[in-house]
């Protein structure tokens, strides 16, 4: 029986053995990680990390040598393979996503299946949207073999039932589905370029001192007005951190931002959870500038009953224990835990200078991190630092200048989250056959 009940009439129920010409992981090359290549030759090796639902993610790909890919030749991947993690934790385990045509040529280790599908019998669009399926994400969790550290094996996916209506209604359902999916990618794409470019004028104005310097050898400084060229010293001067532009102030880091410790409830008492407030922990990290959803919530009662506080929009989370020094912006109020600070500037300090200082400052974290068991960065770690703050105009008119592209950037991703809430909501439903694709039709449409 299919996991997702009765099926539609005209649909028939399938393993998927039956429907693939290969279901199969790799492993990791011989070496292991100290085998990897810094940068790419030829041959990728994606991971679990790479595996996100829907969506494919290069952030952390592998790079290895034509030798090591020859030993995983079986597990080459080709364009339409369907990737599905098999084993790893809550969050990682059973993520599944298609291959990306400019990602090849790759392999795959061994905590990630490949699935081919034979496409005279299924389209890998249409399994896909049944293995991310909300009700087939436990359905796969079943079968998990490994305890806490999640597992499946070949033999299990080959087991697994799905409901296959004809290829035309196949097509239909996954190019609805697709069309939600394009567009969240458009957005993450244009995100990647906005924060891209508001990063760039950090770094020319307040790393590189770019318009400083400019003024200095007589020249104009590049791709701004006059006004804002004004606010630029013509002269340089000596500090603790090397030469800077002159009037600039040193700081020590916990004196020009606020330092916010987080917490958890001082007691686990199921009542806390499954509230309104948003709860921030170190796997929310989003991989765009801000953070607008968690896993996790948290109940009024809970918050009181834990160290945090509520941290307004603007406050920038740095973790502080474990995997350090990934940042992201409050878009919505919420709260985190024991594992982050959140940092708010003080003074004329705004959100945006705030975020891209501790981003610029995140390998010297990383660096003086210590404990016995996890990496660890604390208040004594911030105090450790010192940063170059400019006037207080400077410090307006970059804000200013950023403002529009972060609040793009948000509003962005605002409307990916809609997005993927209208997919998961459409779904389970034409899965189900309680809507046909016309009526999905005209959800996608109204939406994007």
């Amino acid at each position: 029986m299919s996991p997702l009940g009765p099926i539609p009439d005209g649909w028939k129920l399938a393993r998927f053995r039956d429907v693939t010409s290969k279901i199969g992981s790799g492993a990791t090359p011989r070496g292991g990680e100290a085998g990897y290549r810094p940068t790419r030759s030829n041959y990728a090796l994606i991971r679990s990390q790479n595996v996100l639902d829907r969506r494919f993610s290069a952030e952390g790909l592998a790079f290895i040598s034509d030798t090591d890919a020859e030993s995983l030749r079986s597990v080459e991947l080709r364009e339409g393979d369907i990737l599905l993690n098999i084993t790893g934790d809550g969050v990682t385990f059973g993520r599944a996503c298609a291959v990306p045509r400019d990602i090849l040529p790759a392999v795959v280790n061994q905590h990630v299946s490949i699935i081919r599908v034979r496409q005279d019998l299924a389209l890998p669009g249409f399994v896909l949207s049944y293995l991310t399926h909300p009700v087939v994400k436990a359905y796969v969790e079943s079968f998990n073999a490994g305890g806490s550290r999640r597992a499946i094996t070949k033999g299990h996916i080959e087991s697994f039932a799905l409901p296959l209506p004809p290829l035309h209604e196949q097509l239909a359902i996954a190019a609805s589905l697709g069309v939600l999916d394009d567009k969240i990618e458009l957005n993450r794409r244009m995100n990647a370029t906005l924060e891209a470019m508001a990063r760039a004028i950090f770094k020319s104005w307040f790393v590189d001192f770019d318009p400083a310097r400019a003024k200095a050898e007589g020249r104009e400084p590049i791709g701004m007005n006059s006004a804002t060229a004004t606010l630029f010293p013509d002269s340089f001067e000596d500090s603790s951190l090397g030469e800077i532009p002159k009037g600039w102030a040193v700081r020590a880091y916990d004196e020009s931002f606020e330092i916010l410790s987080g917490g958890t409830p001082k007691t686990s008492v199921q009542d806390y959870w499954d509230g309104d407030i948003l709860w921030f922990s170190v796997v929310e990290t989003p991989s765009d500038v801000y953070v607008v959803q968690t896993e996790k919530r948290i109940t009024e009662a809970g918050l009181e009953n834990s160290a945090a506080r509520l941290l307004p929009k603007g406050t920038t989370i740095v973790t502080a224990r474990g995997t350090v020094g990934k940042c992201a912006i409050v878009g919505r109020p919420m709260a985190m835990n024991q594992s982050c600070y959140g940092l708010r500037g003080r003074a004329a300090i705004g959100s945006a200078f705030t975020y891209f200082v501790i981003s610029h400052l995140v390998t010297l974290l990383q660096q003086r991190a210590h404990g016995s068991v996890f990496d660890t960065i604390t208040r004594d770690t911030f105090a450790s630092l010192s940063v170059v703050v400019p006037s207080e105009k400077l410090l307006f008119e970059f804000e200013d200048e950023v403002k529009p592209l972060l609040e793009r950037v948000l509003n962005n991703l605002h409307e990916s989250h809609t997005l993927a809430a209208l997919r998961d909501t459409v779904l389970p439903k034409l899965l189900s056959g309680e809507i046909r694709v016309k009526d999905a039709e005209k959800f996608v449409s109204a939406a994007t």
